[in-house]
């Protein structure tokens, strides 16, 4: 099925499965995005720690920097895998891993996730709720368009949701990018594309038919309060 979750929960379990199936595929640069405000990254990348644990895989799991990966393996009950900030001197792939989660990294790291991208090879990395595009840091010139170049444009979308007020786009892999609109309280699939949506194309696909004549549109209501009620539930 590829109906929009309408949980956090749902929404995690659906980007586990999509990145399972990924690697199942033989991906191995993952990108998993959950557009969401105020999403707290802990218990998220908890969750998925079964993916790698289901699958039978010796992981490392990192985070931004040393004190949210002393945070997570305080909160983790100092499990046995290692969680290291990403630019830390033992951020390092050694010959026994087999795959790696990656949590929020900023562009500010984009070079320490390019470095152990390339270290890890053949093996799965996936970075979950990554924003390394924040052009105020990685810029808007060539050494900026080097870096989409060379590595970003190495990253696949496994998973990514984006709830908006009265609109949403979601892909699981292997489904396309999907723009779903809501229309009388029901979400209705609208269009399906093999690439993002620019803002343009989803405007197109959204209001690029709508009545000259139509009224304003009247204010729908979001998924993203029903999702942020799960929240708290799933952080404390």
């Amino acid at each position: 099925m590829s109906d929009l979750p309408t949980s956090l929960e749902e929404t995690i379990d659906q980007a586990i499965a999509s990145t399972r199936a990924a690697i199942a595929d033989g991906l191995i640069r993952l990108q998993v995005d959950m557009v969401i405000p105020e999403l707290k990254q802990q218990p998220i990348a908890e969750r998925f720690l079964s993916l790698f644990q289901d699958l039978g895989l010796q992981f490392k799991v990192f985070f931004p920097d040393a004190g949210a990966a002393a945070l997570a393996k305080r909160d983790w009950n100092n499990p046995d895998f290692t969680i290291r900030g990403i630019n830390e001197i033992q951020a390092t792939v050694e010959p026994d891993d087999e795959a790696f989660l990656i949590v929020n990294p900023s562009s500010v790291e984009v070079q320490d996730v390019e470095k152990l991208c390339n270290e890890a090879q053949d093996r799965p990395v996936i970075l979950l709720n990554p924003q390394l595009e924040d052009v105020s840091i990685v810029g808007i010139g060539y050494a900026a368009r080097q870096i989409r170049e060379r590595f970003l444009s190495t990253l696949t979308s496994a998973y990514s949701y984006r709830p908006m007020p009265d609109a949403a786009v979601l892909r699981r892999h292997p489904q396309g990018w999907q723009i779903w609109q809501e229309i009388d309280d029901q979400y209705e699939l609208k269009a399906e594309l093999p690439e993002r949506p620019s803002s343009e194309a989803l405007d197109n696909v959204l209001y690029g038919e709508e009545d000259a004549n139509s009224a304003t549109p009247k204010p729908k209501k979001s998924l993203l309060g029903e999702l942020q009620k799960f929240l708290k539930a799933l952080s404390q």
